[in-house]
């Protein structure tokens, strides 16, 4: 069976994190997506990873399912027929996703004189137009500085982009939503987006603006523990390390009822006047509770308890490096149906994620892999642009467009 998406066309020009991201989510739920970059490579084409011999493993993750084409948008005719893959005509395309818009040719209004009823995200740096990315982003609004060791001062910045993750599923969100608009009242539609704002709109979603300004509290750093409930991080006999969280009664009950302390945990709060039954006081009291719970973790290897933490309910988990999450985790296996073994043409084969979605009345595609760059030049320019042969070839033979031999393998 197709996938939930079956039919919608979506034109990328992008790189980065964000908006390849959201590309990708979208080709896995059964859009055909165009991404276009130079004939040369865009910024993207051998951005780490990479493999020993400079094959970009990013690409093959964020281009997942998409169809490519290699254009050279740096002359008249190559925007041109850019212009015209992204405004081609049907119901279901005219669909734009871009964090590259360019003035006077990729801008909504030189857009919509071809193709009134665009549906355009334009993802920017700032609104005030300045460039951003996670890695600035996240300084600026505060993380690293109430990121690490308790009583640090170094500020320390986090390894997941999680602005640009945030923000490239906003521009899928913002993308189907202004595609319902069109499907309702036959309109185009302009979603602006910038990586700043979706960040400092969840500083304030999180209640973190509410903190600073209604308690004057500029939060300090905390280590590994959960803000404003229990959570942990213990170091067990054999020199594993364990992240144990009690955010809700049932889970604060499991783990007393595994670890034997309910008994201690009472006379704890009773000796403090307060109900540790509550999670702002078990955070208020994070110390004295650490303190009873770390001789037990510290007298036991991990194998002693680990399966009694999953069949008593304990919510908790074992710290691990990507490479031992690789070796040791299921959920990181072909057990799990959102992954699957796939030969990437550049790279070679190993584990990929499909789609995390699954639609009831849609089977669960499989994964597949990236494309080569220009792997689709010709079948694009001729199906989508609609040219014809001699112009194709020749625009080939003028290297405004390339396309990858289809027997081309670059593994190393």
């Amino acid at each position: 069976m197709s996938g939930i998406l079956d039919g919608m066309r979506v034109i990328e020009s992008s790189a980065f994190v964000a908006v390849p991201l959201a590309g990708m989510t979208l080709a896995q739920m059964g859009a055909d997506v165009i991404r276009f970059d130079l004939p040369q490579g865009g910024m993207d084409h051998r951005r780490w990873p990479v493999t020993r011999s400079g094959h970009s493993l990013f690409w093959d993750g964020m281009n997942k399912g998409k169809r490519s084409v290699a254009l050279d948008v740096k002359t008249p005719r190559g925007r041109e027929i850019a212009q015209e893959i992204i405004c081609a005509p049907g119901e279901d395309a005219g669909l734009f996703i871009t964090n590259l818009a360019a003035k006077g040719w990729t801008d909504f209004d030189t857009l919509t004189a071809r193709r009134p009823d665009l549906c355009m995200v334009s993802l920017r740096g700032d609104r005030h137009g300045r460039p951003a990315v996670d890695y600035t982003v996240n300084p600026a609004l505060g993380f690293p500085m109430a990121t690490g060791p308790e009583g640090s001062a170094e500020p320390v910045a986090h390894v997941l982009p999680a602005w640009d993750c945030i923000a490239g599923n906003m521009v899928v969100s913002g993308l189907l939503a202004a595609e319902r608009t069109r499907l309702r009242k036959g309109q185009g539609q302009h979603v602006d987006l910038t990586l700043k704002d979706a960040a400092a709109a969840m500083l304030g979603n999180l209640g973190i603006l509410g903190e600073v300004v209604v308690n004057g509290i500029d939060r300090a750093k905390t280590g590994n523990a959960l803000y404003g409930a229990y959570g942990q991080d213990f170091i067990c006999a054999d020199g594993q390390r364990v992240m144990v969280i009690a955010l809700t009664p049932r889970q604060w009950k499991n783990l007393l009822d595994v670890t034997g302390t309910t008994a201690k945990m009472a006379r704890l709060g009773a000796r403090l006047g307060v109900d540790l039954g509550q999670e702002g006081q078990r955070w208020t009291h994070r110390a004295e509770i650490t303190k009873l719970l770390a001789p037990w973790f510290a007298a036991r290897n991990l194998s002693d308890f680990a399966e009694r933490f999953d069949t008593s309910g304990v919510t908790w988990s074992v710290f691990r490096s990507f490479a031992q999450a690789l070796r040791e985790d299921a959920d990181l296996t072909a057990e799990n149906p959102i992954f699957a073994e796939v030969d990437h043409p550049a790279t070679g084969r190993y584990l990929t994620p499909g789609t995390p979605f699954s639609f009831r009345g849609f089977d669960r595609a499989s994964p597949r892999p990236a494309p080569l760059l220009g792997q689709h030049t010709e079948e694009v320019l001729a199906d989508v642009a609609g040219l014809p042969g001699g112009v194709i070839a020749r625009l080939m033979d003028d290297g405004i467009a390339a396309q990858v031999p289809g027997d081309c393998r670059l593994a190393s």
